[in-house]
């Protein structure tokens, strides 16, 4: 995934650091529970909001069923359409493609639509290298890339921020990438917005090369979808010559009507909209309007692995609504950054280590972050059931071996040996208690749990033997 995030720290060491930061948890606190709110509210308005969010989960398991078909027949659309289809196995082929695509125009810039894939594969850092700049277009995109930051949520990239640190980021940044901000910039949304605008809008006239991804891809017709809420997307999509979208495979859904469900889920559980403001869908290429060409990089990158599990594999139905980070007590606390990848939250948690794998200390991490409270999944448009995978992952975790993960698999099966020998427990018990002065507060090897929790005292008398003096 993107190489700004290779090296961080393990999820408890990262997560540390973020909760002792006063401005963060506030900023963080504030955007998470306005948004909830809202969210909440704008679902309470559908009667049959169950209903379609079980079709949503049973749309999305169809589709990866036969996924091999659906993206068969979407290449076949998109290519009589008059675009091209480019077959992604990693991120390095993926970025290899974008760029030599780009080379091809003559180009040394691109404007981008928000895209998880393209951050995923660390585009922008490809680009970079190869001396082709790309241009953010998405409000809070842009924020991060002025700020030379991480994105830390996933529809709202910039949550960590608060009005007066973008201020001061459009201030000292804006003029090295463009038109400056304005002279005497306050920190009103308005101003904000307008400076953002301005420094834009030459971007969008003067590129000839737009780059997004796609929120849905429809195989019946070939058609790609995206929805956002500022129309920069729309701009990115229709001005430039050349048009390259990077999509994951899973996003594709047989039908027209499978899209239905999802454009009435998707922004009520992201923006607490009704609609998204801007739709855009496109079939192809046409000599009347938008791009001259348009390429389609479908993207693996990990994700016919997570298609293999059972039980990770609902993870791939996810929509990127944001909605499980919303409500998450951790993400609330810890901040996006501490996930150490561009997908933050709960979903990251169990969608991270299936496309990386659970070989670095960050990612074996991730299924560990969480308090299983279930709240994501309640809240999940396409009811995925993010503490299943959790719990399966740390399965994963815990047998692929390491110093803890060994001490605990040597404590359980002594504690199974010991159940399964009642005489050897009783005795056991009979120690405990009369041993119970001598007992330490803290054991060795319980440092995590008693560090912030205190240990039960053993009783004077142990159940099996009270139950014996008192039920003869």
């Amino acid at each position: 995934m993107n190489g700004t995030f290779l090296g961080m720290p393990a999820f408890p060491d990262a997560a540390r650091d973020a909760v002792a930061d006063p401005v963060l948890r506030a900023n963080l606190r504030h955007a998470t529970h306005t948004i909830r709110e809202k969210r909440a509210r704008a679902v309470a308005e559908l009667d049959d909001w169950e209903r379609l969010r079980e079709a949503g989960r049973r749309i999305k398991d169809r589709a990866l069923r036969q996924l091999d078909l659906h993206l068969e027949r979407l290449e076949r659309e998109v290519t009589a359409a008059g675009g091209t289809v480019h077959w992604a196995v990693d991120a390095e082929e993926a970025n290899r493609i974008v760029v030599g695509l780009i080379r091809d125009t003559g180009e040394r810039e691109a404007v981008k639509v928000k895209s998880m894939a393209t951050q995923e594969i660390g585009l922008n850092e490809a680009l970079e290298a190869e001396g082709i700049r790309a241009y953010e277009t998405d409000l809070a995109e842009l924020i991060v890339q002025l700020g030379e930051d991480r994105p830390s949520h996933i529809l709202v990239p910039a949550i960590h921020r608060n009005r007066g640190e973008i201020r001061d980021i459009f201030r000292d940044r804006m003029g090295r990438l463009g038109r400056p901000a304005p002279e005497g910039l306050t920190d009103e949304p308005a101003d904000l917005a307008e400076a953002a605008r301005l420094h834009l809008r030459e971007k969008f006239l003067r590129a000839r090369v737009g780059v997004s991804g796609a929120n849905f891809l429809v195989a019946e017709t070939g058609t790609c979808v995206v929805v956002e809420s500022e129309g920069n997307g729309r701009m990115c999509l229709t001005l430039p010559e050349t048009l390259i979208s990077v999509v994951g495979i899973e996003k594709v859904v047989p039908t027209w009507r499978d899209l239905e469900v999802f454009l009435q889920t998707l922004p009520r559980s992201s923006t607490a909209e009704r609609m998204n403001p801007y739709t855009s869908m496109w079939t192809g290429t046409t000599d009347r309007d938008g791009p001259r060409a348009f390429h389609l990089v479908l993207l693996d990158n990990g994700r016919t692995r997570a298609l293999a599990d059972e039980v990770g594999r609902q993870a791939l139905r996810c929509i990127r609504c944001s909605a499980c980070l919303n409500v998450c007590p951790v993400y609330e606390r810890a901040g996006g950054h501490a996930y150490g990848s561009v997908y933050p939250g709960p979903i990251g948690a169990i969608l991270t280590p299936q496309l990386r794998g659970t070989a670095s200390g960050i990612d074996a991490s991730l299924p560990y972050a969480s308090t299983l409270c279930g709240a994501c999944y309640e809240v999940c448009p396409v009811a995925i059931d993010i503490p299943e995978v959790l719990v399966h992952l740390r399965e994963r975790v815990a047998d692929q071996g390491g110093p803890g993960h060994r001490a605990e698999r040597t404590a359980v099966r002594a504690a199974g040996w010991l159940l399964d020998h009642p005489r050897a427990l009783a005795t056991g018990e009979r120690l405990a208690s009369a041993s119970r002065a001598l007992h330490p507060d803290r054991p060795p090897g319980t440092g995590a749990w008693t560090r912030d929790r205190e240990l039960p005292q053993v009783p004077a008398e142990s159940f099996r033997s009270w139950w014996r003096r008192n039920r003869p």
